[in-house]
């Protein structure tokens, strides 16, 4: 059982990666990102997720330089987006990202969406900035199984992380069983259903321990292994978050929890989106 905030998993290659981190997809680059990464840090969070397309990875490295906690205590994530896939082109917006976060090594580079026909290339360049320890750890958002066959035909290195939407209304089971068995953590975005928690198993087992909805959810995520990452720019909301380690969902529950699963989806299907 995950019993601390600062616990983390240990990914294939042996990097620590925290169970909880803070997503701030949506949160503005006008001093609303440094402000709540700052509150995250100080709330106990050590895991940030951001990408180039968030366009707030200035914000993001400020509340990070501001917040008084060593760089390396600190997991940073970000993403190369779409439109700069292929080997050179992600290669270049990568270091556009680590100049705006104002860091030497970021902790976990992702390919945000799988862009046929660029993606294996793209995967190439991600392995040549782990090779030279500009990057901690690579992997993928958004990917499906035979996606990351892909990966696995035609590079040299296996994902360490797939990031992708997760939550009782998508279970993904399919995706969490193989990625287990490959050594993939799975990383869940957009955790609580973009606010869509009024399921009445959920107000039920919240009851029972004294928890929120959105706390029962969260828990959830961390007993199935699947680290999680919710978003939300209120200080109170995000220490909310993170008070999820002092109860534990039953096997029942668990199993309650799990068969709310509708195979609904609040972003975009990866097989389905607009490159």
């Amino acid at each position: 059982m995950t019993k601390a905030l600062t616990e983390s998993t240990v990914l294939s290659n042996g990097v620590k990666m925290p169970w909880l981190g803070l997503g701030v997809w949506k949160v503005k680059d006008d001093g609303e990102a440094e402000r709540t990464v700052a509150s995250a840090i100080e709330a106990g969070y050590r895991s940030i997720d951001t990408a180039a397309a968030y366009n707030n990875e200035t914000g993001v490295g400020a509340g990070i330089r501001n917040s008084g906690i060593p760089r390396d205590e600190i997991f940073i994530t970000t993403k190369i987006w779409n439109s700069h896939q292929g080997y050179e082109t992600s290669l270049t917006a990568f270091e556009d990202s680590r100049r705006k976060l104002g860091v030497e090594v970021v902790d976990l580079l992702l390919i945000h969406w799988p862009v046929k026909e660029k993606f294996t290339e793209t995967w190439r360049a991600l392995e040549k900035l782990y090779k030279d320890g500009y990057v901690r750890a690579i992997g993928v958002s958004n990917f499906h199984i035979h996606h990351l066959q892909a990966i696995e035909e035609s590079g040299n290195i296996a994902p360490m992380v797939d990031q992708v939407e997760y939550h009782p209304l998508l279970t993904q089971q399919e995706l969490l069983k193989y990625t287990k068995s490959k050594g993939i953590q799975l990383e869940a975005w957009s955790p609580l259903m973009q606010g869509n928690l009024d399921h009445s198993i959920l107000a039920e087992i919240g009851a029972k321990y004294g928890k929120s909805a959105a706390q029962v959810v969260l828990r959830w995520d961390l007993q199935n292994e699947v680290i999680t990452i919710p978003k939300s720019i209120n200080p109170i909301r995000l220490k909310e978050n993170a008070a999820i380690f002092d109860f534990s969902l039953t096997p029942e529950e668990m199993t309650q929890i799990s068969a709310l699963n509708r195979d609904q989806r609040f972003g975009s299907d990866p097989e389905k989106f607009d490159f």
